[in-house]
């Protein structure tokens, strides 16, 4: 029987398997370019033949239905395709966090279960030969090719049940072993495959773009939907904001994900205006505070759609922001999804009225199945609501809905500011330092004081020809209520970032201890 393209139809059922849609993608389109990265491309037929032989050989060496297979380095070609032959072969796919410590890299293999590691060089360099004793490792960017099945060679067949685990995404703690969200298959098709149909509906070619490193669930927007669509995916090994024009005009790239700092070098790059970027159709953001003010730049500056995602890793509630539709709502990250519920509540868990800023929990279909190994800290990170017994997720952050149900992010509950019994949210604070022309970031955290219990301090990048901190901090200060204003203000060359742009203010924490702060 002929094969036959994926239809959207095929894409919006209940559930269905990436595999499968890979394969009849493969079956269909053979010569189509499916994947490229530094160093060269694979059409459809060539991916499905690696994959196939990467996962027989993975089942050779013994990967049971189930288990993880780790991999860690800078994203690849290579790195995709062990990727899904994981999950092709009944397996995990682990991706290890690059900027993790020796110490966490270890925990976090040993936590997956995994008996494969997939290393690259320069990672396999930076650690030494030691690393991972008793797994099996290979060498992405040397050994793959030699290391895989003959030519030919298929796996058994696999089949997965909705609730079996597709991959694990470990979080981006800066202490201990960061935590190991676990997501199924039914969770990973019921998140992209709906988006993929969207993208068939219009029979445009799909060519994306992804910069962000494949560890990171934020990439999995510019992978994974992308390939269920039938399109082709370039992976950017480390971004680089004239080498990322370069390829989006040269492969006339149509879709993106990037994180705000990318889009804030982008839109920094002095020649960013020479060139063509008029095939973009689709640009996402997601994983950390995105100004209004970037926003209207991008919108100002580049062509297609401008799509701001709010989740988290673990699933709850999915807000989205169509930004080219509502400028006046740039603010703010949307509204809850098709399927995606919200509630804000205080304290005791009541719901609090709109405009009122209160802790959010979150329910849709993409939900994790929880964190690996820690039963614990998955029901810990649960509500339940009272009247339905549903089990929602807590997503950490404070926020408060607007009259039209948009939601505006008022900070991180751990982050939140008690000094003299009053709440201060931080980004309060960094919105007023960020209105000064002196400043091109900001960020303020508490520090510990005798007087107030905490008092916030701030952290800047000046701009050139800037104004002395001290200044700046009585501007603002006299544009803000007693209760908020900064003890102090301090000016740093850049503020400490994860490899997807996440703020780390865990990082200014240990700075201000350093200096003892306040004084």
């Amino acid at each position: 029987m002929t094969e036959t393209p994926p239809t959207p139809a095929d894409l919006t059922a209940e559930f269905g398997t990436y595999d499968t849609i890979l394969r009849r993608w493969a079956a269909v389109q053979p010569a189509a370019v499916a994947l490229r990265d530094d160093h060269g491309e694979l059409s459809w037929r060539e991916m499905d033949e690696r994959l196939d032989r990467i996962a027989a050989r993975l089942v050779e060496t013994g990967l049971e239905s189930g288990q993880s297979v780790a991999i860690l380095g800078y994203s690849s070609g290579p790195y995709a395709l062990v990727f899904l032959a994981a999950v092709r072969a009944g397996g995990v796919a682990a991706p290890l966090t690059t900027s993790a410590s020796p110490v966490q890299l270890a925990g976090m293999a040993a936590d997956s279960g995994a008996r494969h590691i997939f290393i690259d060089r320069a990672k396999l360099t930076e650690l030494g030969e030691g690393c991972f004793p008793g797994m099996e490792r290979i060498v992405l960017d040397e050994e793959l090719e030699s290391w895989m099945a003959p030519a030919g060679a298929t796996p058994p067949a696999f089949a997965p049940e909705p609730g079996d685990p597709f991959n694990i995404i470990y979080s981006s703690g800066t202490t201990g072993t960061p935590k190991g969200i676990v997501h199924s298959h039914l969770m990973r098709w019921r998140q992209f495959a709906t988006t993929a149909a969207s993208y068939r509906a219009s029979e445009e070619p799909v060519r994306a773009l992804a910069s962000t490193p494949l560890y990171s669930n934020t990439t999995m927007v510019a992978f994974l939907a992308p390939l269920l669509a039938g399109g082709t995916v370039t992976v950017m090994g480390k971004f680089d904001a004239l080498r990322w024009l370069a390829i989006a005009q040269e492969q006339a790239i149509t879709h993106t994900m990037l994180v705000p700092v990318q889009y804030r070098r982008l839109m920094q790059e002095p020649r960013f205006d020479t060139f063509d970027l008029s095939a973009l159709r689709y640009k996402y953001c997601t994983s950390a505070p995105f100004s209004a003010e970037l926003k209207a730049e991008v919108l100002e500056r580049m062509p297609g759609a401008l799509i701001e995602i709010y989740s988290m890793t673990e699933g709850g509630v999915v807000c989205l922001l169509a930004a080219h539709e509502h400028r006046d709502k740039l603010h703010t990250v949307g509204r809850p999804a098709p399927g995606s519920e919200l509630l804000v509540l205080d304290d005791e868990d009541r719901p609090v009225p709109p405009g009122t800023p209160g802790n959010l929990v979150g329910i849709g279909p993409a939900m994790m199945a929880g964190y690996k190994n820690q039963p614990g800290k998955t029901r810990e990170g649960y509500w339940t609501h009272p009247e339905t017994g549903q089990v929602w997720q807590r997503m950490g952050d404070i926020g408060r809905l607007d009259a039209d149900g948009f939601l505006e992010l008022v900070g991180r509950a751990k982050d939140m500011i008690i000094s003299g019994g009053f709440n201060i949210f931080p980004v309060d604070l960094e919105d007023a330092l960020m209105a000064e022309n002196d400043v091109t970031e900001a960020a303020v955290i508490g520090v510990a004081s005798e007087q107030w219990g905490e008092t916030p301090v701030g952290f800047v990048v000046l701009a050139k020809g800037a104004r002395d901190p001290e200044a700046i901090r009585e501007a603002v200060n006299a544009r803000l209520g007693k209760t908020q204003r900064l003890a102090q203000l301090h000016a740093v060359d850049d503020m400490p970032r994860s490899h997807i742009g996440k703020l780390l203010k865990t990082e200014l924490r240990e700075e201000a201890e350093r200096r003892g702060l306040p004084a």
